[in-house]
């Protein structure tokens, strides 16, 4: 039982200054009143500038690095579809949700926070050495998700599929900034040479700054929303986010003998809370928008135990 305690306390003490950071965040603007233009502010800057220049300058050293294993895309989006599909049976049977409803409740037992919250949690749990597969993951998620997103919403609504919202989605997924900084820093370690100095000095000091404030952003975030009704749901989409998504992916990466790093990235991603696109396709859809900030709120306080105790497990397992 001491080993057990000293581990799991030795993982709540590393992750515990990427909390602290986030409830900087929310302190600021729930306590110190700073306007929602701030947070918008750093949230674009974050997102289109500070995060994109950091996975730029980690995948054009990606020749570096030993070859990352793609089965954990297997373990990753095989969890999200069987959770996808427990959601929306679940959604239906006990929450009565309709098809539009169901579909944002599903996907937010499956989208995690991995930008803002995945990266900076990976970086310091796993070491710099996890970031190539968490950028391999980040590169299909949105992809994969929003696909099945909208066939299932264009299932609700109308019963088929639509090719042109298929075709919406791969254009948003080749406009997003992450995405262009994975690929063009991905296409410049093609070329085995490391960054000039002029542009890498530039890209380590803005890759230096973009988790903690990254974080900080979180925080300010989430203090906009408030917990209003349907808690029932969230705390359903809670369970689903933060306990039986990451068991799925841990069962199909033991299943697929994924390597020991690939596999505690794969189950670090899992656990993360839910990211905040499931709000914004609540608001959208005019949908769940209680029970789907409640969940942000709530998921990502309880992240901050439960991460931690599945990195130990993980550890005790022998990964």
């Amino acid at each position: 039982m001491p080993g057990l305690l000293d581990t799991l306390t030795h993982q709540i003490y590393l992750s515990a200054p990427l909390f602290i950071l986030i409830f900087l965040g929310y302190a600021l603007t729930r306590f110190g009143k700073w306007p929602i233009s701030i947070s918008e502010g750093m949230n674009r800057f974050v997102f289109n500038v500070a995060l994109p220049c950091m996975l730029f300058r980690v995948m054009s050293d990606f020749y570096k690095s030993p070859p990352v294993d793609v089965r954990l895309l297997l373990a990753f989006f095989g969890s999200c579809l069987l959770i996808f599909i427990l959601g929306r049976v679940l959604g239906a049977r006990l929450f009565k949700l309709d098809g539009v409803a169901g579909t944002v409740f599903a996907l937010g037992g499956i989208f995690s926070n991995n930008v803002m919250l995945g990266i900076p949690v990976a970086t310091v749990l796993l070491g710099p050495q996890a970031l190539p597969s968490v950028a391999l993951v980040l590169v299909f998620n949105s992809l994969i998700l929003w696909t099945l997103l909208t066939l299932s919403v264009e299932w609700a609504k109308q019963g088929s599929f639509s090719l042109k919202g298929i075709g919406r989605t791969l254009l948003s997924v080749a406009k997003n900034p992450l995405i262009v900084g994975i690929l063009s820093g991905t296409g410049w370690s093609f070329l085995k040479q490391p960054l000039p100095a002029i542009a890498a000095e530039p890209l380590r000091m803005l890759a230096s700054i973009a988790a903690p404030l990254s974080l900080v952003t979180l925080g300010m975030s989430l203090a906009h929303y408030r917990v209003r009704d349907g808690l029932r749901e969230s705390y359903a989409i809670c369970l689903l986010k933060l306990i039986l998504q990451p068991m799925t992916v841990w069962a199909i990466a033991w299943l697929v003998d994924l390597p020991p790093l690939e596999s505690r990235v794969v189950v670090l991603l899992g656990s993360m809370a839910v990211g905040i696109n499931v709000y914004l396709m609540s608001q959208k859809f005019n949908v769940l928008t209680g029970p789907a900030a409640a969940s942000m709120l709530f998921s990502t306080v309880f992240a901050a135990v439960t991460t931690p105790v599945w990195m130990m497990l993980m550890t005790l397992a022998g990964y």
